[in-house]
């Protein structure tokens, strides 16, 4: 089927066209989702709202992108908007513990649930090291490192996604790295002594 017809299928709210859609992308999108939070039931709520996101919003696509673009855009959206909520669950949690109110949510082992198949590292601690050092990016520089190192997304592609030009994006991958390799070797020297 052309994308122009799936998508005025989809518009028209055919099951059929949903149960595709679904088919199409659920594994996908997970995949996109683990890659910004590594942790499995996390990631299956934030790709579940991403489809009730598309459901509800597809009579708006304009079919400026491919679909495939859109979804992917709406995905990184939802990630950084449940990074968002959680970093200031954590932030209300410290303070309550500040004013005496409450024990810290412990967070310390968030990072090391990390199942992605992209991603093989030798232990749980690199890997948390490794997500707490891409947590600590800025917003720009997470999603296109995540996309481009992670999610295996061509800097065209994470062009489109995002938004930006892909001078923009090889700029900020160009950042990324190298405030990565500062935050890792300022953890490791930290480490060693």
């Amino acid at each position: 089927m052309i994308e122009s017809e799936f998508i005025r299928e989809l518009k028209n709210e055919n099951a059929n066209a949903y149960a595709k859609l679904l088919e199409d992308f659920q594994q996908k999108v997970f995949a996109t989702c683990i890659s910004f939070i590594p942790n499995k039931e996390d990631a299956e709520d934030v790709a579940q709202d991403v489809f009730i996101e598309v459901f509800k919003s597809i009579h708006k696509f304009k079919g400026d992108s491919k679909l495939s673009t859109w979804i992917y855009r709406i995905t990184t959206n939802k990630c950084l908007e449940f990074i968002r909520k959680r970093n200031t669950k954590k932030r209300f949690a410290f303070m309550q513990t500040l004013l005496g109110n409450e024990m810290p949510l412990d967070r310390s082992n968030y990072f090391t649930e990390m199942n992605h198949p992209g991603i093989i590292l030798e232990n749980k601690e690199q890997s948390a090291t490794l997500f707490r050092a891409i947590n600590r990016l800025s917003e720009d520089q997470k999603v296109v490192f995540t996309l481009h190192k992670i999610d295996g997304k061509s800097y065209q592609e994470i062009s489109e996604i995002a938004n930006k030009s892909l001078s923009s994006v090889e700029s900020l991958m160009f950042r990324a790295k190298k405030s990565l390799q500062k935050l890792l070797a300022d953890y490791y020297e930290n480490e060693i002594k």
